[in-house]
């Protein structure tokens, strides 16, 4: 059956603008006396569409006796509004904001996101005035936040995904991380902590044992002579017996840690104490995912290839002081110092 207004084959793209083809048929119509809704069919679209657009086109003639639409101005009206549609850039308009970023980033060494959360908790600034974390990103990009660059952002150039993998474990140090309760993975509870060391360039020198608790991501460094079982375990006991004297068991729920030799003796932790020692499936980094991702916070400051050696106590000091000290999203934007002290207080109260 013949349909003499079938347009399935002329109907454009939802959202498309009309072309300066499509206005100058318009012209034409409107001078055959045609309705908006025949035009609207030959061209393929809504009715709407073309009763804006007249509206938009129609210009005086004659000497400003008959107004009637002409394609021509219609267009030129159009591209006077595309050049002024969009979002407008507020790299100057919130140039207080953006020099603040730049100061936290270059003396704190904050994330874009820390910085645009932490204003926002704190109110130094209000919504208004700020632009979001992934404006910031653009920002950076197009070269407007500063002398920043992308390869300042350490985590923006080289991140990459993994492949995750599970091999069978052939040494037994003790549990494995198979036996922890799965509410541990939930971050509700305080005192599950994970450790790790990191290595200098050589693996005889001096090491740090980094220990980072799961929920509150509060980290704690310490420089050992060396990575043997010995100096962690010793470095274990020195803090159950000063900084944690009387609350160890209380603080220290759990411990989860990796398969290397260094921690063989690690489980007499459990003689000593309450806490429970778990070990991870091995090549499987995301089993301590938390202490993984705060290595590589430390080594913005401890970077590979250098002796741990070279660094002095003050220096290590430091680093555990920034990170603690950095807000996080994932914490509100608090700081992982703030919330360890609030869950200390409630574990010793309660």
């Amino acid at each position: 059956m013949d349909q003499n207004h079938f347009t399935t084959d002329t109907l454009r793209k939802k959202g498309a603008h009309l072309t300066f083809e499509e206005r100058v048929i318009i012209q034409t119509r409107l001078r055959d006396k045609q309705s908006y809704r025949s035009i609207a069919r030959e061209i393929g679209c809504c009715v709407n569409t073309v009763r804006n657009e007249v509206k938009r086109g129609k210009v005086l003639c004659y000497n400003g006796k008959v107004e009637r639409y002409r394609a021509a101005d219609g267009q030129s009206t159009y591209e006077t509004h595309r050049e002024n549609c969009g979002r407008k850039c507020d790299a100057i308009a919130k140039g207080a904001f953006l020099d603040y970023v730049q100061k936290r980033l270059q003396e704190h060494h904050w994330s874009l996101d820390a910085c645009f959360g932490r204003a926002l908790v704190t109110g130094e600034f209000q919504r208004g005035e700020m632009v979001c974390t992934k404006t910031l990103y653009n920002y950076v990009t197009l070269g407007l936040l500063g002398k920043i660059k992308s390869i300042d952002l350490p985590l923006r150039v080289k991140r990459k995904n993994a492949r995750k993998r599970v091999r069978e474990r052939k040494k037994k140090f003790g549990r494995s991380i198979d036996e922890r309760d799965p509410s541990v993975d939930e971050r509700q509870d305080f005192g599950h902590w994970e450790c790790d060391l990191v290595l200098g360039s050589r693996s005889k020198d001096e090491v740090l044992l980094t220990l980072v608790e799961r929920k509150t991501r509060c980290s704690l460094i310490r420089k050992l002579p060396n990575k043997e079982s010995a100096s962690v375990i010793a470095a274990f006991r020195k803090l159950k017996d000063g900084m944690f004297r009387g609350c160890f068991s209380r603080v220290f729920l759990s411990i989860t840690t990796d398969n290397g030799s260094e921690f063989s003796s690690l489980s007499e932790l459990e003689k000593l104490s309450h806490t429970r020692i778990y070990y991870a499936h091995p090549y499987c980094s995301g089993d301590k995912g938390t202490n993984e991702n705060h290595n590589g916070l430390f080594r913005r400051f401890l970077p590979k290839g250098k002796k741990i050696q070279d660094y002095p106590v003050e220096h290590i000091s430091r680093v555990e002081c920034w990170a603690n000290t950095l807000p996080r999203k994932i914490l509100g934007y608090k700081t992982p110092e703030e919330c360890f002290r609030e869950e200390m207080l409630a574990a010793l109260t309660a």
